[in-house]
């Protein structure tokens, strides 16, 4: 996995060196002490992982991300807490590491990037095959487990909630923790099964059983819905 890092500081490009040296997958092709420096070497160079620092001179890691097309994955490195949130609405940013980074917790990172590059490629594999796809492998969903695809079928979900960086799916019989975003659930789900009500829930609407005030119930939980969502909800519904 050829990687770059980007920090103004040259101690800290240092020990993130040293770090990627002790994971055998890594390969730091260059390191830039600034954003400028990086946009010319990737204009003509295709990388795989960015360490980028939040706070430099003249160019922010964010102002960064907003000029690349097609961004790489991107683990943030700053001795910043306070942009956490910002930074996981960018969808390329796949961890945020605060310094000082121990060796621990960058192998956690580098998990997140191979699962992560797991599950776009098989969302790049699935969307190639779905002119091919029968109805009945359009009801299915593959989540990546512990390494292990676990095949889900659509009809069976109930809610999906948003917890962090990941997504808590409940379905009939089993619950599933999957490292995702609801945003990119959301593209995998069929609009006449499924609906976001809130920014952290997508519901089965089929699966409603009683609705009052703001909130529906769904099996024995309880699922407020967003007054911005409520009239989508009561359109799909079959009202007499």
């Amino acid at each position: 996995m050829n990687c770059i890092i980007i920090d103004d500081e040259e101690t800290a490009r240092m020990i993130i060196q040293q770090l990627c040296s002790q994971v055998d997958q890594l390969s730091v092709i260059e390191e830039f002490p600034n954003a400028i420096q990086a946009i010319k070497f990737l204009n003509s160079n295709k990388i795989d992982l960015i360490f980028l620092d939040i706070h430099m001179p003249d160019f922010t890691g964010f102002d960064f991300i907003q000029t690349l097309k097609n961004p790489p994955q991107i683990i943030l490195t700053t001795s910043d807490k306070n942009f956490a949130l910002e930074a996981f609405e960018y969808e390329c940013i796949v961890d945020y590491l605060v310094k000082p980074i121990t060796l621990p917790r960058f192998l956690k990172a580098i998990q997140k990037v191979e699962t992560d590059a797991l599950e776009k490629k098989e969302i790049t594999e699935s969307s190639a095959g779905e002119n091919n796809s029968s109805s009945s492998e359009e009801n299915d969903l593959y989540v990546n487990i512990d390494r292990r695809l676990i095949k889900i079928d659509l009809p069976t979900i109930n809610i999906i909630e948003a917890k962090g960086d990941y997504i808590l799916i409940k379905t009939e019989k089993q619950n599933y923790t999957v490292h995702s975003t609801l945003k990119k659930i959301e593209e995998k789900l069929p609009d006449d099964l499924f609906l976001k009500v809130h920014r952290s829930y997508i519901i089965n609407f089929k699966k409603i059983i009683d609705i009052e005030d703001n909130s529906v119930l769904i099996e024995k939980d309880v699922i407020p819905v967003s007054r911005s969502n409520r009239p989508e909800l009561m359109k799909r519904l079959n009202l007499l």
